[in-house]
C-alpha cells in the first residue's frame, strides 16, 4: 500500500565528503533513478552538493559534479551526508551547521557509511538508533563516548537514516522505496540491478566469524569472540578457556592444529589491528591507544607494533589511512 501522496516529488540530496565511496553513493542514488524509470515519471528528484567546488571527488579520484549546500527552505525531504577515508578528513564546519540547520528545519537526515560520524558531530544521534561502517565504528565510539552503534547493515530511526555503506545502500533504498511504493514495486527496482537477495536491517556487516578465520569449532568460534569483544581488557588464556568450556591445553591445541597460531599471537593481533584502526582514524594520542589496546605503556604497545608491522606507530599516524568505502 502506498504510504503517502504520490503526486509530490520527494527530494533527495547528497551531500559529499572529499574521500567518500563512489559505490556507497552509486547505491544509494541508482535505485532512486530506477525508481523514476519504472514508474514512468519523477517521484524522486536528486541532486549531489559539496561544500566548496562544484565537484565531489570520490575515493578513486572521480569527480562527482556538484552544487553548494543547501540552505534553508529547500524543499528537501532527505539529506545523506557521504564520507569516507578517515575522521580526520571530515572536520568541516559548513557541513555540520548545514546538517543542524537542515534538521531544525524539519529534514530526514542520512548518513552512508562515514556519515554517521558526521551526524553525531553535529549532534543529531543523541539518544538514537544508528550504525556506521564497523571500521569507523571505534573512532566514533572513542570521539564520542555517549553514543553506540550496532553493526547493522542499515536503521531507520524516524527522521534520521543511517548506513554501513558500500553496497548496504541497496539494502537501505529498498526498504525506503518499498516504504512509499510499495513492496511490488521495490522489488522491481531491486530485480532491475540484479539485487535478488534484499538483505534485512539487522542484517551483519562482515561475514561471520567461522567465515572470516575458516574455523568451525564452537569452542575455538566462542574463544575468538570473546577476544574482539575484549581488546581493551584482555582476558587471560585459563579464563577464555574456561568461558568455552575446554582445558588451556586443548585451547592451545585449537589455536595451533585449526589456524596455525596461538592464543597469544591471535589475541595480539587482533589488538593491533584494533589499534591501526585507531592510530589512522581517531585523534587519541600513542599512550591512549595503547591503553585501549590492553598494552601496559606506551613502550610496550610500540615494540609490539614495530614487531608485527615493521614501522613504529607515529608512521602510521604521519602517513593517514585511506578506505574505499
Amino acid at each position: 500500500m502506498v504510504s503517502e501522496d504520490l503526486k509530490n516529488l520527494q527530494k533527495i540530496g547528497f551531500i559529499l565528503i572529499p574521500g567518500f565511496a563512489l559505490m556507497s553513493y552509486a547505491s544509494a542514488v541508482e535505485p532512486l533513478r530506477a525508481a523514476n524509470l519504472l514508474a514512468g515519471r519523477d517521484i524522486y528528484t536528486l541532486s549531489a552538493h559539496v561544500a566548496e567546488g562544484n565537484a565531489g571527488l570520490t575515493s578513486s579520484g572521480i569527480p562527482v559534479p556538484a552544487l553548494p549546500l543547501p540552505g534553508r527552505g529547500s524543499g528537501f525531504h532527505t539529506v545523506f551526508v557521504c564520507a569516507g577515508g578517515t575522521p580526520v578528513d571530515w572536520n568541516v564546519p559548513a557541513v555540520m551547521t548545514c546538517l543542524r540547520q537542515l534538521a531544525r528545519d524539519g529534514v530526514r537526515i542520512g548518513g552512508i557509511s562515514g556519515g554517521p560520524y558526521l551526524m553525531a558531530a553535529a549532534g543529531l544521534l543523541a539518544d538514537r538508533d544508528f550504525t556506521i561502517h564497523w571500521e569507523h565504528a571505534p573512532a566514533l565510539m572513542e570521539a564520542f563516548p555517549g553514543l553506540l552503534p550496532r553493526q547493522a547493515r542499515y536503521v531507520l530511526d524516524g527522521n534520521r537514516i543511517t548506513c554501513g555503506g558500500g553496497v548496504a545502500p541497496l539494502d537501505m533504498m529498498h526498504a525506503l522505496i518499498s516504504e512509499r511504493m510499495g513492496s511490488d514495486f521495490a522489488r522491481r527496482v531491486s530485480d532491475w540491478y540484479l539485487h535478488t537477495h534484499v538483505e534485512s536491517s539487522g542484517a551483519p556487516q562482515r561475514a561471520s566469524l567461522a567465515e572470516r578465520y575458516g574455523v568451525n569449532h564452537p569452542g575455538l568460534l566462542a574463544v575468538l569472540e570473546k577476544m574482539e569483544a575484549t581488546i581493551e581488557a584482555p582476558l587471560d588464556r585459563q579464563t577464555m578457556a574456561a568461558l568455552a568450556g575446554l582445558s588451556p591445553r586443548h585451547l592451545d591445541r585449537l589455536f595451533s592444529n585449526l589456524m596455525g597460531s596461538s592464543f597469544l599471537l591471535e589475541y595480539r593481533k587482533l589488538r593491533l589491528d584494533h589499534a591501526r584502526r585507531l592510530l589512522q582514524q581517531s585523534p587519541l594520542s600513542i599512550s591512549e591507544i595503547a591503553f585501549a589496546t590492553g598494552f601496559s605503556s606506551a613502550g610496550h604497545f610500540s615494540r609490539s607494533y614495530r614487531a608485527a608491522f615493521g614501522e613504529p606507530p607515529r608512521s602510521q599516524r604521519q602517513s593517514g589511512g585511506a578506505d574505499a568505502r
